[in-house]
């Protein structure tokens, strides 16, 4: 017997404009929104949607778009596509059986919330989810690629005098040693930040507790650099010389492990820096607390912090185009799937992100979180089969 292709359907998909959580960025650049409507599907944009990352509305029209000025009409669009989490406001105004695919961020959800989504029979999907076909998470490397890069761009622009820093100059020059970037944390985000502080010139430590993490760090760097495991006395040793410390360790159940104390902290050089970039999940230095784009820093104890959570959003234009790279071909996808429906059921990887199905709540963490019934996506889907 041969496999019957389901046969292509033409979506039609919205893409509003971010009002909350600082987001700049925007899920679909002009270039994807080009490559799928020239493909028959049907692209609404809420105007100024991608104004956030320097794409304006001509540069959407210009891709066949149709541009709205009204947040109801992008969302009579079947597939709702954002940068940023859904809100109680778009909660009411998604319709009955549309698919919306958007990050999640569990401390903000609330029960109701949930509860309206599976009155509306939603599929919800959360993109830093998803998984490709070599089971990694392709946009949650990416923005932490990103993030583990800006931590060191940011911690030299606060080291300047600029900035009301001590004014050192990360990379050092002859005869003036470098600047000493201690990083805890050897996943994506914390390579990422040794790789940009090495290029810059700094002398750099890495600490976290999988040995393994950190040979594959050494190994990808192709250099040879301080590593260790995260032993308290060691560290606290280190951060005294440290001019920046970054936080990038990656979270345990949800929650980062705060390693670094209160008194660990006061006994780093004044004028130092912290960059937490772990502070998504409450922050790894016992003395972070989120801070934000427009406020970025505060001083405790003679130590500049920088906790600024969803630090992507601030190179909106470089994560927009990461995002979209990988939701374009997905999308393009979903449509030969016959719909986001096919999608699912051939793909375990965007079964990873479901989190809601047609009145159904599958993701088992969020379901014991709120009290909910859970239910298996691919049992779900046998039964409907």
């Amino acid at each position: 017997m041969l496999e019957i292709q389901p046969k292509a359907k033409r979506l039609f998909l919205g893409i509003p404009k971010e009002d909350s959580f600082q987001e700049k960025r925007v899920a679909l650049t002009p270039e994807a929104v080009s490559v799928l409507v020239n493909r028959g599907h049907d692209v609404v944009v809420e105007r100024g949607a991608g104004e956030g990352s320097f794409y304006f509305d001509h540069d959407y029209s210009e891709a066949g778009a149709r541009i709205v000025s009204s947040k109801s009409d992008v969302y009579k669009a079947n597939a709702i596509i954002k940068s940023a989490p859904i809100t109680e406001l778009e909660v009411g105004l998604l319709q009955a059986n549309q698919v919306i695919l958007s990050p999640i961020h569990v401390p903000l959800l609330k029960k109701d919330m949930l509860e309206a989504l599976t009155k509306k029979k939603i599929i919800a999907i959360a993109f830093e989810s998803l998984k490709d076909d070599s089971g990694n998470y392709p946009i949650v490397r990416s923005m932490s690629e990103i993030a583990g890069s800006s931590a060191i761009l940011t911690a030299a622009t606060y080291l300047s005098n600029q900035n009301n820093g001590k004014g050192i100059l990360l990379g050092g020059i002859s005869g003036v040693p470098s600047a000493k970037v201690l990083i805890i944390g050897a996943g994506v985000v914390g390579e990422f930040a040794a790789r940009t502080a090495l290029g810059l010139g700094a002398t750099v430590q890495v600490f976290d507790n999988s040995i393994y993490r950190l040979m594959r760090l050494q190994n990808n760097l192709g250099t040879r650099l301080f590593t260790s495991v995260i032993e308290p006395v060691m560290l606290a040793e280190e951060l005294k010389n440290a001019d920046v410390a970054v936080g990038a360790l990656k979270p345990v159940n949800g929650i980062t492990p705060q390693i670094v104390t209160e008194e660990m902290v006061q006994a780093m050089k004044a004028g130092s820096i912290v960059v937490d970039v772990s502070i998504d999940r409450g922050g790894c230095f016992a003395t972070s607390r989120v801070t934000t784009h427009e406020n970025p820093i505060y001083k405790e104890f003679d130590v500049i912090h920088y906790c600024v959570p969803n630090i992507a959003s601030g190179v909106s234009r470089t994560a927009s185009r990461a995002i979209s790279n990988i939701l374009m071909p997905l999308l393009q996808e979903s449509a030969d799937s016959g719909g986001v429906e096919g999608l699912i059921q051939r793909k375990a990887g965007i079964r990873n992100g479901v989190y809601l199905y047609k009145g159904c709540v599958t993701n088992a963490p969020i379901a014991k979180r709120f009290g909910m019934k859970y239910t298996d996506l691919d049992l779900l889907l046998a039964t409907q089969s």
